[in-house]
């Protein structure tokens, strides 16, 4: 996968989206100023997702949109975990 690098770390936004009626929500996330020709790792983009999250969770209000981030960052943890 290629994706840019620019001067200043990766930033990656997390939102929250999906219905709150079925409790079918997820966590989507956009790349942001990522334009330049090097490379990242999927650790990268991993720790980058991490950080979004808990920016993420620092603001949610809804608990259905916090059960959601905490279950993403656990399993972003778990993932990171079994690639180290």
């Amino acid at each position: 996968m290629n994706i840019s690098e620019t001067e200043t770390p990766v930033r990656v936004v997390a939102k929250t989206c999906g219905s709150k009626e079925n409790n079918k929500r997820k966590v989507t996330y956009a790349f942001v100023d990522s334009y330049h020709s090097l490379c990242l790792d999927k650790k990268d983009i991993m720790y980058a997702e991490l950080e979004a999250c808990e920016r993420l969770l620092k603001y949610a209000v809804d608990e259905g949109d916090k059960k959601t981030i905490q279950s993403e960052i656990a399993e972003l943890k778990m993932a990171l975990d079994l690639l180290t």
